[in-house]
């Protein structure tokens, strides 16, 4: 099963900006991702919507950071980004006449919401300072130079 990437590649993306001392271009966010420009300026749509990015025209322009990182969770890039749902786990009829399948389903929905709202909590718990945070601690004790990708 593919995997939806968009949230890890953004929140990757995001604390490269906070750490950039001007501006980063699509084609170079693109180059560190391993895609193309236009799909990273179709993703950065959601996070510019959402006031967490902002874009700068002209030769030196590119995209920078618009948000107070302490005010940001992972939970607000995951919508922002237009994530999807949570899980993709699913049934195979929501209303089946089968009484066993009826049982079943009623399993997997209920461990399915209990799942979805502990994770949801979690990413609403933690800001992309904490995230900066422990990158730069990570970094200082590893004596780790930031790459400009």
């Amino acid at each position: 099963m593919r995997t939806d990437s968009r949230l890890s590649r953004m929140l990757h993306v995001l604390l490269h900006m906070a750490r950039q001392d001007g501006p980063i271009t699509s084609e170079q966010i693109g180059v560190m991702l391993g895609t193309n420009a236009a799909v990273v300026r179709r993703t950065m749509a959601g996070l510019r919507q959402a006031g967490y990015v902002c874009a700068e025209k002209g030769r030196y322009g590119g995209w920078r950071i618009g948000c107070d990182l302490n005010r940001v969770t992972l939970l607000d890039v995951h919508n922002a980004v237009g994530g999807p749902r949570i899980f993709a786990i699913g049934t195979d009829r929501e209303n089946p006449d089968c009484v066993v399948e009826q049982v079943v389903n009623e399993a997997i929905f209920d461990a399915m919401r209990e799942a979805e709202a502990l994770l949801i909590e979690r990413l609403g718990s933690v800001t992309l300072a904490e995230l900066a945070s422990q990158f730069d601690e990570i970094a200082t004790q590893q004596g780790y130079r930031f790459p400009a990708h």
